[in-house]
């Protein structure tokens, strides 16, 4: 622990949720608590989906499993803390908790943007090089992107938790919101945060911002394939792959460097932009993505209209 947890005893953080707002939690909930269930009843309708039907035990599929999995650990990590402040009003954590917390929030966010990375790789493959496309993405090198993916992401996250469990906080501290993030965590702390300030963007230029430049090169190296494709029909087909993909990318990247930018600029913005932006950030993408991807792609549309076909002549 660290010499102000001696002295005072272990930290609490309050969570403040929606400030202002406290009567009209329930309310709140609702909209929430229902953006939640959707993203968890999505991503595990495609895991299942993927998993029982073997014509989709392709390296697409299995990267689209990755990213629904870690949409699910991204939601499980933030549900608990934000439950317990809509519907109970219990708003103290441990700062034991909040760290666990954020650890998670920022290792499953961080893979996110690994697995998008390696699902933009995926379909530059497929573009570029179809016929090599299977011996390229074996099942083992899917494997080990995934697994890569995730390491990086736990491995960056653990030095900046030892940095704020090293700092000095009051017995009782304020967070802005109804779960913990990194930014929050070092705002609230009386020590010299200038040494986590800089892990934290050195994390940050070292994950997403690399994985949004090698993003942008690829979809370069895909317009570029396309382009060069006589046939329009070939074209659109073989850009209509990528539309769940690109919206996946926006849905991730918008609110995370929205929220960001107002992290380190915007310190005269208001608490609700903080918030909005904080909220968005992690409950936009495991929403969106299952949404589009049922959508968008047609094999797995297919597979979800034949499946509730089937159980709606079962149940007649």
């Amino acid at each position: 622990m660290s010499f102000s947890n001696a002295t005072f005893g272990p930290p609490d953080f309050f969570l403040t949720g929606f400030p202002g707002l406290e009567k009209s939690h329930i309310w709140i909930s609702i909209p929430i608590c229902s953006m939640y269930f959707v993203s968890i009843a999505g991503n595990c309708t495609i895991l299942f989906m993927i998993w029982t039907d073997q014509t989709l035990h392709e390296p697409m599929y299995y990267f689209l499993c990755m990213l629904a999995l870690s949409d699910l650990g991204l939601s499980s990590a933030t549900l608990p803390t934000m439950l317990s402040v809509l519907w109970f009003n219990h708003r103290w954590i441990h700062f034991d908790a909040c760290l666990a917390q954020m650890y998670f929030i920022h290792t499953f966010s961080i893979t996110e943007s690994g697995i998008l990375l390696a699902m933009a790789f995926d379909r530059l493959v497929a573009i570029r090089n179809p016929l090599r496309y299977t011996s390229i993405l074996t099942n083992e090198a899917v494997i080990k992107i995934g697994l890569g993916a995730f390491l990086r992401a736990a491995f960056l996250v653990f030095p900046a938790s030892f940095l704020l469990k090293r700092m000095r906080y009051q017995k009782e501290n304020i967070l802005l919101y109804s779960f913990c993030l990194h930014q929050d965590i070092m705002k609230a702390s009386s020590s010299d945060r200038r040494i986590s300030s800089i892990y934290g963007l050195l994390v940050m230029l070292s994950s997403t911002a690399v994985d949004s430049l090698l993003l942008v090169l690829s979809y370069i190296m895909i317009l570029k394939t396309v382009l060069g494709v006589a046939s329009k029909e070939e074209r659109f087909k073989a850009l209509n792959t990528c539309i769940s993909h690109i919206c996946a990318i926006l849905s991730f990247y918008i609110p995370m460097l929205g929220l960001t930018m107002i992290h380190r600029y915007g310190r005269s913005a208001p608490h609700i932009a903080y918030i909005l932006l904080a909220n968005i950030y992690l409950l936009l993408p495991p929403l969106m993505n299952p949404i589009v991807y049922s959508m968008k792609t047609k094999q797995i549309r297919a597979r979800i209209i034949g499946k509730f076909r089937k159980m709606v002549r079962a149940s007649e």
